[in-house]
């Protein structure tokens, strides 16, 4: 009896420094009675957490698969994939022997564990995936979660080089109730692991494409408290070919014609009005287009800076060409060109869009009858002479002439010439001056239709390098 109490008071301490880790009693290797040594030692404890003590913490091993990039919505921030999650844990003091109990796992229902409170804290939708019932039990203790979720979290896009962006969307996943002394986050498979088995089994090839997966452990401090958790940094980037073709192609196609219609010379032809043709269609594109671009209200694409100022280029082309059409055929009733004009215009401008800069003119005007020398410094103050001067020289009045003088009639008729000859003289000299100020307006539309023009060119030329740099660098930063 003596020796019996011994040997039962040791078995008791050895249960006690162990933690109680016996073995399931299974009569004999069948299902049946594995399942029943598990109703009766384990599933009664599912309200506790399965550890030794209170004090000590579980450790909780996590691994994701991302199997579907379903969509990214811009308006609402929102990224929407779909997972597998792979929990595993250790219910301390459970193992069985292989041999005799017939099996080295086995699964039971869920509801029949203790369950961790695993969360992802960027949740912004119901989980709507079917909830797998059964989870499986490993003889060494270890349990093995495996179940899908449709993941709807916020993540913050950036678009500004849509349709070539690249997001950075967080999956932060950890205990939504328990502290790190109670569950302590632990991470499975690596980050290369992840990405590899993810780029195998993904099973959506849509409009974005997962390029690369980061994994950091960390602790968050809340309310005097610490949290476990794991953060999985999926990179996702936008295929861009779709946006290409039915977005910046046909544009770019439009402003190029636009370009060329410059070519068209505007004494001859209406540009008015295909440039204005131009435009509309430019503007139903837009229209048609719209749904196609991103809506979001922080940041403006850089693709929608680009329609913009080709729509604001084609109306100030429009407008230019107004103008210089109202040059052609209504510059005879403007007024000399401003000074300042003339300066910046004729004389700077000119010179940037490659144009020779304004001549002074070179005419003379000729005097048909003799000048004495002595009038010479008098020239100035007969060009002067107004035309109602000139209207009162040439009255028809008759002169009052001395009659005894038999010369006079052919005097008079001499002096009569001169007025004459100087009258035309006046009136070819305005024309000349209108003609020269007709061709000032004339030179000024057409450095201005130059410098547009110029302008366009410079645009188009940025615009295709912007863009191939921005394809070129998304493309170059995934690799």
């Amino acid at each position: 009896m003596k020796e019996a109490n011994f040997t039962e008071s040791i078995f008791i301490c050895f249960m006690l420094l162990h933690g109680f880790e016996a073995a399931l009693n299974c009569t004999s290797p069948s299902p049946e009675s594995l399942i029943n040594a598990l109703e009766k030692e384990l599933f009664p404890k599912k309200l506790i957490r399965p550890v030794k003590s209170f004090s000590d913490p579980l450790n909780l091993t996590i691994s994701i698969t991302v199997v579907g990039i379903l969509g990214v919505d811009e308006k609402g921030q929102t990224l929407t994939i779909f997972l597998w999650q792979i929990l595993e844990w250790e219910i301390e003091g459970l193992s069985w022997d292989e041999k005799k109990c017939g099996a080295k796992r086995v699964s039971v229902p869920r509801e029949n564990l203790w369950n961790p409170d695993v969360q992802i804290a960027e949740f912004m939708d119901e989980d709507n995936s079917p909830q797998p019932p059964y989870v499986y039990i490993y003889n060494n203790g270890k349990v093995y979660d495996d179940k899908p979720i449709r993941v709807v979290s916020s993540c913050r896009l950036g678009i500004y080089t849509f349709p070539f962006d690249i997001q950075n969307c967080s999956l932060t996943f950890g205990p939504y109730l328990h502290f790190d002394t109670d569950i302590r986050m632990i991470q499975g498979n690596t980050a290369a692991e992840i990405l590899k088995e993810s780029q195998d089994v993904i099973e959506t090839n849509g409009e974005w494409k997962l390029i690369d997966i980061t994994v950091d452990p960390s602790s968050l401090v809340l309310l005097n408290a610490n949290y476990s958790q794991i953060i999985y940094y999926v990179v996702l980037r936008r295929r861009p070919t779709l946006y290409v073709v039915n977005l910046l192609i046909p544009s770019c196609f439009l402003i190029t014609v636009d370009l060329f219609s410059f070519m068209l010379p505007p004494q001859s032809v209406d540009r008015s009005s295909f440039k204005m043709t131009l435009i509309l269609g430019y503007t139903v594109f837009l229209l048609i287009m719209n749904d196609l671009l991103p809506v979001t209200g922080e940041t403006t694409p850089l693709i929608n800076v680009f329609f913009s100022i080709s729509l604001a280029l084609m109306v100030a082309s429009l407008l230019e060409t107004v103008f210089i059409t109202n040059i052609q055929f209504s510059s005879s009733q403007y007024g000399a060109l401003p000074n300042w004009l003339n300066i910046l215009v004729l004389r700077y401008l000119a010179v940037i869009v490659c144009l020779p800069p304004k001549k002074k003119s070179n005419r003379i005007t000729v005097s048909l009858r003799q000048t004495p020398p002595e009038s010479v410094n008098n020239v100035s103050h007969i060009n002067s002479i107004s035309v109602k001067q000139l209207h009162n020289i040439s009255d028809d009045k008759p002169l009052e002439k001395p009659a005894l003088d038999p010369q006079q009639p052919v005097l008079d008729e001499l002096k009569t010439l001169s007025r004459n000859l100087l009258s035309i003289r006046v009136q070819v000299d305005k024309h000349f001056q209108g003609s020269e100020t007709s061709q000032e307006w004339y030179m000024v539309g057409i450095i201005i239709d130059r410098l547009l023009f110029g302008l366009y060119l410079i645009f188009i030329i940025i615009s295709f390098v912007t863009i191939l740099c921005i394809w070129t660098l998304s493309n170059f930063s995934t690799t």
